[in-house]
């Protein structure tokens, strides 16, 4: 995705730390989304994050475990 077909979207990606969310995270955001990632490794997240914005995107970094509400309602705050 390169034309930014989701320029001004925002996307939730869950698992954005590593592997498959991370190239979704990746792809999402080459397509003009912000991204909101989310994953329980703060570091990966980090990184992920930087990547992102180091290419012009926009991105936050959220630790959350999605399996705990109270952690997905203060993701969703911020």
């Amino acid at each position: 995705m390169t034309d930014r077909a989701l320029e001004g979207q925002v996307a939730v990606v869950t698992g954005a730390g590593r592997g498959i969310g991370r190239a979704i995270a990746l792809a999402l955001a080459g397509a003009g989304a912000s991204v909101v990632l989310a994953a329980r490794g703060a570091p990966a997240l980090e990184a992920a994050r930087a990547e992102i914005e180091s290419g012009g995107g926009r991105a936050l970094a959220v630790p959350t475990d999605v399996t705990d509400g109270e952690a997905v309602a203060t993701m969703v705050e911020r």
